[in-house]
C-alpha cells in the first residue's frame, strides 16, 4: 500500500521540473501577483435559475497565474490544514506548468471528490488559513478555486485517468450511506483492492451532496461524475436499500461482508420547541431542501409539492440556512430573511455564502431569536414573534452566548418559516444494532484515530459520528477508517 500512502507519487518536490519552475520567478514576482477573483453570474440573473452555478470557474489563463503565486514551500503548512491530506503544492505546480490532467491525478491520489471539494469545502478555514501569504499580510493562494479548476478541466476534457488500484483481494466490504464519508471510504478501500458495496436508502447516490446542497452551488452532474469514477474502479452501488430495514446487521454477515463502514448521516431535523412550530408553513430545512434538490419540486415539470411563500424566514446561520434562503428567493419569495440569534461575525456560514445571499436580496436579522409562531384561521403561519438578543459571556465553543434583551419582542409577518438549527444523527442503523455503543447525542461512539466502533467489524464516520459537520471532515473520517480497517483485516 505504500504507493497509495505516498502523497508525492505524481509530483515529488525535488523533481527537475519543480526545481526549474521555482527558479522561473522570484518570490517578489510571485507575491506581487494579486489573488484571482472568481467569475460569477449576476445576482439579477442567478435568482431566476436553480441549476446554473453562481461561481463560473477560472479560465486556464487565470488558473496558471494564480498557481504561479504558490511559493512551493519546502514545509507546506496548507497540507496540514487539509483533512484528507491532499498534496496541495504538487497539484498547484502542475497547473502552473500547464499540466492540468496531471494536477487532477495528484488530487485523486487522496481525494475521491475533488470537484465537489473545490466547490463546497471551507478552504478559508482549512488549507488556505495555513498559507504562508498570511504572514505577509496578503490574501492566500486560492487553493479551492484551483482544485475545482483541475477537476473540472479533467472532466470536461474527456481525458480522465482512473486512480491506481491494487489487485482485487476478494474481501467484501459494506458501506452504509453514499454521502461524502461513505464515498471517500469506498474510494480508498477500492484502491486497496477490496470489493466495496455502498448501500443507499434513497433513490439517488450522493447523500447530502444531492439532497442538501443546491445545484447553484454544486451541480448534480459534478457529483455524478465523481460517482462514475468510483464505479469505474469497482465500487458497487445499491439504491433504495435501508440497512436496518431492508437488510439487518446479521444479513450483512450472511452476505459475506467482513467489514462495515456506517456513514448514514444526520438526517433527523431539529426544531426549537417553541409554540406554533406545528402550524402549516413551519418546516425543517432538511425537508425543504430535499423536496427541491432531490425530488424536483423547483422544476416546472416536477410533481413533488412544496410550500411556497412571499415572506420567507429561515432560522439559523449556517451554510444550510444560506442554501435554504437562497433557494427560497429562487422559488419566488419577494422577501427572504435570515434570523440568527448571534451577530453576523459569529455566523458559521462561509463568508462567500453570506455575500452571495446579500447580493441576491436576502436580508439578515441578526441578534434575534424566534419565540413563537402565529397562525391565521386556517392554521397557516402568518407571523413570528422574535426576541431581541445581545451577546453575553463566551460559551464552551468560545463564541459569546446570546442573551435576551428584556421586553424587546417584536412581531414580523411571514408566510413560510424554514428551521435550520441543526440536525441529529439518523437513528435507523444504531436502533437496528442494539449492542453498538452510542453517545447521549445519538452518535456512534468511535476511537477517533481509527473510527472503529464498539463492535470490531463496524467503523463509522461523518455526521453519524460528528452530529453535523462539513463535507471535507466527513471525507477525512472515511479515509482514516479505510486505513484502519485495512490494517485490521490484514493483521487478522
Amino acid at each position: 500500500m505504500s504507493e497509495l500512502n505516498n502523497h508525492n507519487t505524481t509530483s515529488p518536490r525535488n523533481a527537475q521540473w519543480r526545481e526549474e519552475l521555482r527558479a522561473k520567478h522570484s518570490a517578489k514576482e510571485r507575491t506581487a501577483i494579486p489573488r484571482v477573483k472568481m467569475p460569477e453570474l449576476s445576482p439579477q440573473y442567478r435568482v431566476t435559475t436553480f441549476t446554473e452555478e453562481v461561481n463560473s470557474g477560472l479560465s486556464a489563463e487565470s488558473a496558471v497565474l494564480e498557481a504561479t503565486r504558490c511559493m512551493d514551500c519546502p514545509d507546506p503548512q496548507c497540507v496540514t490544514g487539509c483533512p484528507v491530506g491532499i498534496n496541495i503544492p504538487g497539484f498547484i505546480k502542475n497547473i502552473e506548468r500547464g499540466e492540468f490532467i496531471k494536477a487532477a491525478a495528484v488530487l485523486k491520489e487522496t481525494s475521491a471528490l475533488p470537484a465537489v471539494c473545490g466547490r463546497v469545502c471551507p478552504q478559508e478555514k482549512q488549507c488556505e488559513s495555513r498559507c504562508i501569504y498570511h504572514k505577509m499580510k496578503k490574501e492566500p493562494v486560492a487553493i479551492g478555486y484551483l482544485e475545482r479548476f483541475a477537476a473540472d478541466y479533467e472532466r470536461q476534457s474527456g481525458k480522465s485517468e482512473l486512480p491506481a488500484v491494487n489487485a482485487c483481494n476478494n474481501i467484501d466490504i459494506a458501506v452504509v450511506g453514499s454521502g461524502p464519508a461513505g464515498l471517500s471510504f469506498a474510494g480508498d478501500m477500492a484502491k486497496r483492492g477490496y470489493k466495496v458495496t455502498v448501500f443507499e436508502a434513497l433513490h439517488e447516490i450522493g447523500g447530502v451532496l444531492k439532497y442538501g446542497i443546491p445545484e447553484f452551488r454544486l451541480p448534480n452532474s459534478v457529483v455524478d461524475a465523481e460517482i462514475k469514477t468510483l464505479s469505474e474502479i469497482g465500487v458497487k452501488f445499491v439504491k433504495n436499500c435501508i440497512i436496518g430495514k431492508t437488510y439487518s446487521y446479521d444479513n450483512l454477515h450472511q452476505m459475506g461482508f467482513k467489514g462495515i463502514f456506517v456513514a448514514s448521516g444526520a438526517g433527523l431535523p431539529r426544531f426549537m420547541g417553541i409554540p406554533g412550530e406545528n402550524y402549516i408553513g413551519v418546516m425543517s430545512c432538511n425537508e425543504y431542501l430535499t423536496r427541491i434538490n432531490l425530488m424536483g419540486a423547483g422544476r416546472e415539470d416536477g410533481d413533488t409539492p412544496v410550500l411556497k411563500g412571499n415572506r420567507v424566514a429561515v432560522i439559523g446561520g449556517g451554510n444550510t440556512a444560506m442554501d435554504a434562503v437562497r433557494t427560497a428567493r429562487r422559488m419566488g419569495a419577494e422577501t427572504a430573511i435570515v434570523v440568527y440569534r448571534r451577530s453576523e461575525q459569529e455566523m458559521p456560514a462561509r463568508v462567500e455564502e453570506v455575500k452571495h445571499a446579500k447580493e441576491e436580496g436576502v436580508t439578515f436579522l441578526t441578534l434575534h431569536n424566534p419565540v413563537e409562531y402565529l397562525a391565521d384561521e386556517k392554521g397557516r403561519v402568518r407571523a413570528m414573534r422574535v426576541q431581541k438578543m445581545e451577546l453575553g459571556e463566551p460559551d464552551a465553543s468560545g463564541r459569546r452566548s446570546p442573551v435576551p434583551v428584556e421586553g424587546a419582542i417584536e412581531e414580523i409577518a411571514v408566510d413560510l418559516v424554514i428551521v435550520s438549527v441543526g440536525v441529529s444523527p439518523n437513528p435507523l442503523v444504531p436502533n437496528a444494532i442494539p449492542s453498538l455503543e452510542m453517545s447521549r447525542r445519538g452518535t456512534i461512539v468511535v476511537n477517533e484515530s481509527t473510527m472503529q466502533s464498539s463492535l470490531s467489524d463496524i467503523y463509522a464516520g461523518g455526521d453519524i459520528v460528528r452530529g453535523g459537520a462539513t463535507v471535507i471532515l466527513a471525507m477525512g473520517d472515511g479515509r482514516r477508517a479505510a486505513a484502519a480497517m485495512d490494517d485490521a483485516l490484514k493483521n487478522n
